[in-house]
């Protein structure tokens, strides 16, 4: 089996990786917009590997078969895969334009799948108007690591692809949800407004930001509170999501919180800035910030 990840960022390389790492995978495509962003997704991977490595974890040689399965490059490499997986920015005219192309211009096996791991968005609308159908295949961070997968069917997805994706997720040794089409999905659905109500009682003065990630730890047994996750995750891609789930259902509970806006203003995301509600100077002891 051959497959193509488009978007070689976090979430685009751990996916490569859960891929190379199946035996019954025998090419990855890692694309990208530029050859330099692709490379750095496959280096992001082997160096995640050299620390298994150093740490008696992993073998080289089998770090090395994995890796040998990997190709880097642009779109245009990705010319006979049997599954497409696109994981490009959560904005719906580049996912349309990105199918488009790979439909039309690059992909030359007639029966090959494509998916998008988008997160909140919706299938039947990615789909619209492309010369064969989509499915939505969300794996979750870090994606060779956690176990589900979404697998979201749109309004033109055949049953035969969606019993398909299921069994590959199988493969992969995952878990497969079969989720019906509805902005964020499931774990989304519950997820990200959890983590905006944690802002919101954090800009309300409930409590101080550690407060209220040990209060949901120790109370609800959670590995991270709602606004360690909101860093871990990204508070651009929770805002992105807060959006969509609001725009879709004209809910006012699924309105994103203010300070929410105003930290990504600030360009405060959490880790892949190095501050957010937390301060990942030294990552080592990250210590919280004055996110007011």
């Amino acid at each position: 089996m051959k497959v193509a990840v488009i978007g070689a960022g976090t979430m685009g390389s751990g996916i490569a990786q859960a891929f190379a790492q199946c035996a019954e995978v025998e090419k990855v495509y890692l694309c990208d917009i530029k050859e330099e962003f692709a490379a750095g997704g496959y280096a992001k991977i082997k160096k995640g590997f050299d620390k298994r490595i150093a740490r008696g974890k992993m073998e080289q040689a089998a770090a090395d078969a994995i890796l040998a399965k990997i190709q880097t490059g642009l779109n245009t490499i990705a010319v006979d895969p049997d599954l497409v997986v696109e994981a490009a920015l959560e904005v719906m005219s580049i996912k349309k334009d990105c199918f488009r192309q790979l439909q039309d211009e690059i992909v030359k096996n007639p029966d090959c799948i494509y998916a998008s791991n988008t997160s909140s968005l919706s299938i039947t609308e990615i789909g619209s108007g492309l010369s064969k159908p989509i499915i939505g295949m969300h794996f979750f961070n870090p994606a060779p690591v956690m176990k589900l997968i979404e697998v979201i069917a749109g309004l033109n997805t055949p049953d035969e692809i969606v019993e398909k994706v299921k069994e590959i997720s199988v493969m992969m040794g995952k878990t497969p949800v079969q989720v019906n089409e509805a902005a964020g999905f499931v774990v989304n659905r519950i997820l990200i407004p959890m983590i905006n109500e944690g802002i919101c009682v954090y800009e309300a003065g409930v409590s101080d930001i550690l407060g209220i990630d040990t209060a949901m730890k120790l109370g609800c047994n959670h590995p991270m509170g709602p606004l360690e996750l909101g860093d871990y995750i990204g508070l651009d891609i929770v805002l992105a999501i807060m959006d969509v789930i609001y725009a879709d259902t004209g809910d006012s509970k699924y309105r994103a919180c203010p300070l929410l806006r105003k930290m990504v203003r600030g360009k405060r995301l959490g880790v892949k800035t190095g501050i957010g509600f937390y301060d990942y100077t030294d990552p080592r002891n990250k210590v919280p910030t004055d996110a007011k």
